[in-house]
């Protein structure tokens, strides 16, 4: 009976014990696939999960940069309509009285084609107000943008005229005025503007200071790219002499060596960009512990200036093309009840304080698009008429191809860039201007230079670095010079006079100079 009491517990445990035996052999060898919580989970790869998630990171900070480069610095008031931009375009500037000289020069190029001194004349009068428009819509389109992206707006179409310019003379194959003509910019930028800046300042201040280091760094690009142009002259002519010298193999390994250099100046022009835009922006603030302080004269003035005093309000606003290298789009001036108008307090010439008054445009977006389409085409057709006639006005004798390149056609895209920085220069807005003249002098030379180098390598044109000799050498004796006149961090009106005096020296000097003839393949 004891074993039949114990029999119903024994099978119970026996049976027990066998399901725990079938379930640790049936986990150590399953016999079916048994779906599990896990195994509908996702499977997600540790290796792979980290680079997801650096990219993912680096998406967003790009999206983040690209957001706060859109963004406007200030807020945009209601844009104009349509009438309103019209006018505002009408009476941007007093050169648009110019603008008359569109359709004559237009009609003497096609009435009088042999007229070449006249449509010389007419196309260049009419070229000054279009880059005076140009610089115009590029200051209303940069108010829409975040501080960034309008530097990047400036510093792209800063110099838009004399790039328009080289490319219609480099599809014609008048490499010499290609050359001459940026060269002669970037010497009309560093003695003429700045030195007229000087200058006047000087006759209203005893001393006017800038930030020192901007500018000490800005000579040094300007060094280099001297450098990348008298390198070549320097090849060339150590191998003349040699008695395995060939004329055809010495020109192809320039050509290739240009190529090379204008690459190079290209990335450092983009790391310009990236320094001063991004990684260095407070080193070209006004607001930099670097800048000198400005002096007036002790006691009465000895120029005795009589100025006429007016109150500058907060919706004035000072704007250039190439108002990127100031770091702003536009510099918006203000100053305290009964301070000078023309002199702020302190020892800085720009005011930091920001009204939160929102910016009110002159144009709407869609006319301000439009300006810029239909001023570029109206730039490019009469650049096309005004190269044309270069060949028929100098061949006569009485003007030579190096002096319309070096001091004419400067004069067409730099103009009303001048009357800007001479304008703010008195004004103690030293800044600015140095931002028009030095800046615009970098962009050329380390930007347009080697870029219309490598599109003439693109439309296999035989452009070098290989510069008039001349040309080189007074390039590199006017950034020099500029170098000694600026090192100091301050300015005064006999530096000024230096400099103006240097530009007008190398005026009368190119007048007579017949230039070199031969220093480029047949293209």
């Amino acid at each position: 009976m004891s074993s039949l009491r114990d029999g119903p517990s024994e099978m119970a445990h026996s049976t027990a014990s066998s399901v725990r035996v079938l379930n640790a052999v049936e986990e150590t060898f399953p016999l079916t696939q048994r779906p599990s919580a896990s195994a509908n989970r996702p499977r997600i790869s540790i290796s792979g999960s980290q680079p997801q998630k650096k990219s993912l990171n680096w998406l967003a900070k790009f999206r983040r940069a690209a957001t706060l480069m859109a963004r406007p610095k200030k807020p945009i008031a209601r844009a104009p309509t349509v009438w309103r931009s019209i006018q505002a375009i009408v009476c941007a500037s007093w050169l648009n009285l110019l603008l008359v000289f569109i359709p004559i020069s237009w009609a003497i190029n096609f009435a009088l084609p042999d007229q070449y001194t006249l449509i010389f004349v007419f196309t260049f009068l009419a070229i000054i107000p279009l880059a005076k428009l140009l610089a115009f819509a590029t200051d209303e389109l940069s108010l829409r943008v975040g501080q960034t992206l309008a530097g990047l707006l400036n510093a792209t179409l800063g110099n838009a005229v004399e790039l328009i310019v080289s490319i219609i003379a480099l599809a014609k194959c008048q490499l010499t005025i290609v050359q001459s003509s940026l060269v002669g910019s970037i010497l009309s930028n560093l003695l003429l503007v700045l030195g007229m800046c000087f200058f006047a300042g000087g006759l209203r201040f005893s001393e006017q200071g800038f930030g020192q280091s901007a500018v000490q760094l800005n000579s040094s690009l300007l060094t280099i790219s001297v450098i990348a142009v008298l390198l070549p002259g320097a090849f060339h002519m150590a191998l003349q002499g040699q008695p395995q010298y060939s004329e055809l193999s010495t020109d192809y390994n320039i050509l290739k060596t240009s190529h090379g250099v204008a690459i190079i100046l290209l990335f450092i022009y983009a790391s310009y960009l990236v320094f001063q835009l991004f990684s260095h922006k407070a080193l070209y603030d006004d607001n930099n512990e670097d800048m000198q302080p400005t002096k007036e004269y002790e006691g009465q003035n000895p120029f005795r200036l009589h100025r006429t005093r007016r109150n500058i309000t907060d919706a004035e606003t000072v704007s250039s093309p190439t108002l990127a290298h100031g770091g702003e789009a536009a510099a918006t001036l203000s100053h305290p009840t009964g301070a000078n108008p023309d002199v702020e307090p302190g020892t800085h010439s720009i005011a930091s304080v920001e009204t939160e008054a929102p910016e009110q445009p002159l144009m709407n977006l869609a006319v301000c698009l439009w300006l810029l389409v239909v001023v570029t085409v109206l730039v490019a057709v009469t650049a096309e008429f005004l190269v044309d006639s270069i060949d028929g006005l100098t061949s006569s004798g009485l003007i030579n191809k190096e002096f319309v390149g070096v001091i004419l056609l400067p004069i067409v895209g730099n103009a009303a860039e001048h009357v800007t920085a001479v304008t703010v220069s008195v004004k103690d807005k030293l800044t600015l201007s140095l931002g028009v003249a030095v800046g615009s002098s970098i962009q050329i030379a380390l930007f347009v230079i080697p870029f219309i180098v490598t599109l003439g390598w693109i439309m296999n044109k035989p452009l070098t670095l290989l510069f008039d000799p001349l040309e080189s050498i007074v390039l590199f004796l006017a950034v020099l010079t500029v170098n000694y006149t600026v090192q100091d961090g301050k300015s005064n009106w006999l530096e000024g006079m230096v400099l103006m005096c240097l530009y007008m020296i190398l005026a009368v000097t190119f007048w007579y100079y017949p230039g070199t003839q031969g220093i480029f393949p047949n293209c």
